[in-house]
């Protein structure tokens, strides 16, 4: 292919990439319109490629150049297909033979994106970077931050005085990679005054540029080479975490833990590299950090989802800043949202709750105690078992509630033993907590405590707690119980023991056996009204299959 049939086929698919941008913003991907107007691209990008293995772009601030010749030219702001590339810092594009119709494709939906209008962080490169295209490759130039014009115009007199040379690419390298001033520069150009002008220049800014620098620092990092700058770079990305989170701002901070954590699974990375990505990713589980995102939650500055993405990256090391941060919370959704992370990290470091079950503050332990409910470790039933001393009722409950959930020989004895207690609530939760267990022996322990000869003299409601929960067990062993209770002949203190028929008939209401409707239909019309009104209103939940 001669140089300038090459050159008009490059125009040709610029003008395609051009059309199909268009066409992507205004069909949807099922349209005739659209499906024709991308196979045209992969169309052409194909007769380029049976006589070239690749395509090579080079993008100013209005022109694209291809073989140091230049292939689009536009001065307008709107639509300006080289200001898309060049603003974001691409300098460089390479088509690769084999382009796939779906990379074609994906390609266009990223370019045709309005950044501008659009409720998107991301950036064309960022896009480039999360896809991780097979056959397109790019080149970021780091050195963006600069002026853009003097840049474009430094970058293209290089390319002109090396045109005639025989590589048009090591000239545009020679630009990027090396400067003739300064041999041998280190991989952070950015010193500390540099970085505090970055950010005041951000804070100047209307729009929130913070993740542009999130995106710089990252492509410094993975680029990097000495232990030196891996250090440098990974405490210029702390700073970003803190700077982002103070402003409010806690997207770019998941976004960048979530590149990081790709890169600390990445098969083919380094350990040295792997090792600082881990110091960042830690570094957002410290106290100040939790601090500031517990303050943003309370003050619900950021959403619950938003912070449930930033807390799937945390690590165990972030549990004690978590636990602190939760005891000074005052939103009930934030320390809600604190515990479902440390419900998830839990796991990882278990001892650590049962350390703080020793707390002197009552709220914190009951926040222990629910957390390692939720995580259910059945290991933890020893340690849970001894808050049952502490003097606070709301612990109690919670200790209660958790070793029904967590069950087991152990947990059941100690519920069975606050059936004795002397606060009702307790017993009453103890009851309610056995109900959860569901054993066999927990059942037993239920009906021996009904047929106790103390049972007929307790209160009405705590006779109900005991029976709601023999309901639990819908088998004929239950069914029996229930029935002879109902049947039983009553000579003494009969209303005590008609608010314990009243209970069973409840219960057999609650079971919902159609057997018991001849048993109950004998005392609807009791002359005890509780056991009338109980009966009538099992018969009632019966009948309507409740």
């Amino acid at each position: 292919m001669e140089v300038t049939e090459e050159l008009s086929e490059v125009k040709n698919i610029i003008h395609a990439i051009l059309k199909a941008k268009k066409i992507s913003r205004m069909y949807p991907n099922n349209n005739p319109i659209y499906i024709k107007t991308m196979k045209d691209v992969s169309d052409r990008f194909d007769g380029f490629f049976r006589h070239k293995d690749d395509l090579q772009l080079i993008f100013g601030k209005n022109d694209i150049f291809c073989n140091s010749e230049n292939v689009y030219h536009n001065t307008e702001k709107h639509d300006n297909l080289a200001l898309l590339f060049f603003k974001d810092g691409l300098r460089e594009l390479t088509f690769k033979k084999g382009l796939s119709p779906e990379e074609v494709e994906e390609f266009i939906q990223i370019i045709s994106m309005d950044f501008e209008r659009e409720a998107t962080e991301d950036d064309i490169v960022t896009l480039f970077w999360e896809r991780d295209f097979e056959k397109i490759k790019y080149v970021v130039e780091d050195a963006f931050l600069v002026d853009e014009q003097d840049y474009e115009m430094k970058a293209m007199r290089e390319l002109k005085e090396k045109a005639s040379a025989p590589d048009v690419n090591r000239a545009y390298n020679d630009f990027v990679l090396k400067s003739d001033e300064v041999e041998d520069i280190p991989a952070l150009p950015l010193t500390d005054g540099d970085f505090k002008s970055f950010f005041d220049e951000l804070e100047k800014e209307a729009q929130d540029k913070t993740w542009k620098l999130f995106n710089i620092l990252f492509e410094m990092f993975i680029k990097a080479e000495r232990r030196e700058d891996y250090r440098e770079i990974a405490s210029y990305l702390m700073k970003a975490v803190e700077y982002s989170l103070k402003r409010g701002n806690i997207h770019p901070v998941t976004k960048i833990l979530s590149r990081l954590q790709l890169v600390i699974d990445g098969q083919s990375v380094d350990a040295e590299t792997k090792k600082h990505a881990g110091n960042i990713m830690r570094f957002a589980g410290n106290d100040e950090i939790i601090c500031m995102v517990g303050d943003l939650l309370d003050s619900s500055q950021i959403e619950e989802k938003d912070f449930a993405d930033f807390a799937a990256f945390l690590d165990e090391t972030a549990i004690l800043p978590l636990i602190k941060k939760l005891g000074e919370l005052k939103a009930i959704h934030g320390r809600r949202m604190f515990i479902e992370a440390l419900v998830s990290l839990g796991p990882k470091d278990i001892t650590l709750f049962i350390e703080k079950l020793n707390d002197s503050r009552w709220y914190v332990v009951r926040n222990m105690v629910h957390i390692l409910r939720k995580i259910g470790d059945k290991k933890v039933v020893n340690s849970i078992i001894k808050t049952l001393r502490h003097d606070d009722m709301q612990v109690k409950k919670e200790v209660i509630r958790a070793l029904g959930e967590l069950g087991g020989d152990k947990a059941i004895t100690a519920l069975g033993d606050c059936l004795h207690d002397d606060n009702i609530q307790v017993r009453k939760a103890a009851v309610v907590a056995l109900g959860y267990t569901g054993s066999d022996t927990t059942k037993k322990i239920i009906m021996e405590q009904i047929s106790g000869k103390y049972f007929r003299d307790k209160d009405f409601d705590e006779k109900k707690v005991y029976f709601e929960a023999l309901a639990r067990w819908n088998d004929e062993a239950v069914y029996d119980f229930l029935v002879r209770i109902l049947k039983k002949r009553v000579f003494w203190k009969k209303a005590k023991k008609n608010e314990t028929k009243a209970c069973a008939a409840y219960c057999l209401g609650l079971i919902g056996r159609r057997d018991a409707v001849s048993v109950l239909n004998e005392y609807k019309t009791a002359s005890h009204k509780l056991l009338r009104e109980s009966s009538f209103s099992a018969l009632k939940r019966i009948d309507d299959g409740i």
